[in-house]
């Protein structure tokens, strides 16, 4: 298994892209909630980031609404269940944790389940967990902080792209 990353520059700070056997498999934010150690990363290499991050870099600019990469998400398959939810979720949209629960045919009351899981979302942003919610409409937990999430879900609401560019 060879496991290597990149850091890319973006409007919401450093974000550092994990590939497995070339498959993308983790985008975190500095100061990140269940942030994996730095040695896990791997080697730097930009090799097999270019995709990812032409489509970050369109997402930024408000060009692209949707992702589309192949990825490798390591977890149980409630979390696999909770990570392909969230990928269901509209750009510009949100759902409670509970909503979400429901929408993957989680058990009535998991969406404290839910919640852990969304918190453990190995590629943030691309794997929206930003979208999810508190069922008061609140701004709750974020792996990224709360600062990030609501920048992000500003971003989306506005429908203006942020200046950013790729080097």
């Amino acid at each position: 298994m060879s496991v290597v990353h990149t850091v890319i520059d973006s409007p919401y700070g450093p974000l550092t892209l994990v590939a497995t056997d070339g498959v993308l498999s983790g985008l975190y934010m500095t100061g990140q909630r269940h942030r994996p150690p730095e040695e896990s990363f791997g080697d730097r290499d930009e090799g097999p980031f270019a995709e990812a991050e032409r489509q970050l870099a369109a997402y930024f600019a408000g060009e692209l609404t949707g992702f589309d990469l192949p990825l490798r998400l390591k977890g149980t398959p409630f979390q696999q269940r909770v990570w392909a939810g969230l990928q269901r979720i509209p750009y510009g949209q949100t759902l409670s944790y509970g909503e979400l629960a429901e929408r993957i045919g989680a058990p009535p009351g998991a969406s404290r389940a839910v919640g852990l899981a969304n918190g453990k979302n190995p590629v943030g942003i691309i794997v929206p967990c930003h979208r999810v919610i508190g069922a008061s409409g609140s701004l709750t937990g974020y792996g990224g902080g709360l600062d990030r999430k609501r920048r992000l879900l500003a971003f989306e609401s506005s429908g203006e792209g942020l200046l950013f560019r790729t080097p």
